[in-house]
């Protein structure tokens, strides 16, 4: 077989307890002299932010920063986003915070000098080719969050308020140029964002690895990934202050997104209709569709996924991968069922329609239909 591949690695990322200090540094290395720092409403008034803002201050490089950013983004966060960026003059963006904060951070230092709507450059064929590559501002990425690893991804997902519809936008120059990981940043999360973060890596691990498509070094990296997720996730829910757990799973979400350059699937299909029409976390709503998107797709992985429980310890094959899922849902307190979330079934052909839509069902290991999907939804409540 002539097997033909293209694969992309990820950038510097610099990992460690207390490397928030080097924030300034990561910013001249990129030739930033005034940069903004982006982040979400919650992160603003925080003393992590508060002191990333005191680094960049003390080297000479301004305290400007924006928060009006939505748990689940929409291009008028962005239009905002840009307006403060342009109007004050900046030169470049540090992305700080979780997924909104990241996503939305780098989606404004790659449209701050595009002509286009937004909206031509979602991740369809070569549309990213369409933007001047040449008017995208450098970013710094800084999660304060261990799950999207959007810090390590060339995309940033935003929802059209209109529409409700989550659409991933695309291009190469969306990956930051530095990353920091501090786990220090981290150990404040609350034990329901430590588990719909650490959950979502642990789904982006997973469908990676479920992924049909030809890419072993996203495998392989995915399988270390949920072994990282297994071992430490249950120790950082326990005892937020524990920073090894902190660190590895950090570690954890980096990989995460790494891996799915390989593919997702109905896990992520499911779930991002679900938070654009109920502004759910996306985490944590990964984390409820996953039994029932496994029990969907096992006559496709059922061998895989043997092969990845003996790697992680876990005896039985499938079921017992399938049951070590419940047994670590249960642990973490992540709702039974999309029922369970305050959600109804009203509305599930809309929601299959949007999911079908979704970039993320091409990845999945067994062909999902308008009619299959239809009853995975109902299957999740």
């Amino acid at each position: 077989m002539n097997i033909v591949a293209n694969w992309s690695y990820p950038t510097a990322v610099k990992l460690g307890r207390g490397r928030i200090k080097e924030l300034a540094d990561a910013c001249k290395t990129l030739g930033l002299s005034k940069p903004l720092l982006v982040t979400d409403r919650g992160l603003a008034s925080m003393a992590i932010t508060g002191h990333a803002l005191d680094v960049l201050e003390e080297a000479g490089l301004g305290r400007a920063i924006f928060a009006d950013v939505d748990p689940n983004p929409n291009e008028n966060n962005l239009e905002a986003g840009i307006r403060a960026y342009n109007d004050g003059g900046h030169d470049g963006v540090v992305a700080f915070g979780g997924g909104s904060g990241l996503d939305l951070g780098k989606l404004i230092a790659f449209m701050a000098g595009q002509t286009r709507p937004v909206w031509d450059f979602e991740d369809i064929g070569d549309w990213w080719t369409r933007a001047d590559a040449s008017k995208i501002a450098p970013i710094v990425a800084v999660p304060t969050t261990a799950g999207t690893g959007s810090e390590v991804g060339r995309a940033g997902v935003l929802t059209n308020s209109a529409t409700h519809v989550k659409k991933i936008i695309f291009h190469p120059k969306l990956l930051p140029g530095v990353v920091i990981c501090d786990p220090e940043l981290t150990m404040g999360m609350p034990k329901a964002i430590t588990v719909g973060t650490g959950m979502d890596a642990f789904a982006h691990c997973l469908e990676a690895y479920s992924s049909p498509f030809y890419h072993p070094m996203s495998g392989g990296i995915a399988l270390e990934g949920m072994r990282l997720v297994k071992e430490f996730l249950p120790r950082a829910y326990r005892d937020g202050a524990d920073l090894e757990a902190r660190t590895n799973m950090m570690s954890a979400a980096a990989m995460g997104a790494v891996a799915f350059q390989k593919g997702l699937g109905a896990i992520h299909s499911l779930s991002h209709p679900i938070g654009a029409v109920y502004n759910t976390h996306h985490g944590m709503t990964n984390a409820v569709v996953m039994p029932p998107v496994l029990r969907f797709n096992r006559p496709a992985i059922e061998e895989k996924i043997a092969r990845a429980a003996a790697y992680l310890g876990i005896a039985g094959g499938f079921d017992g991968f399938y049951d070590y899922v419940l047994s670590l849902r249960s642990e973490l307190g992540v709702p039974e069922n999309l029922t369970a979330m305050g959600i109804k079934p009203d509305r599930i052909d809309e929601l299959t329609a949007m999911a079908m839509e979704d970039p993320s069902c091409g990845g999945n290991p067994v062909t999902m239909t308008m009619e299959n999907t239809k009853a995975l939804f109902l299957a999740c409540f």
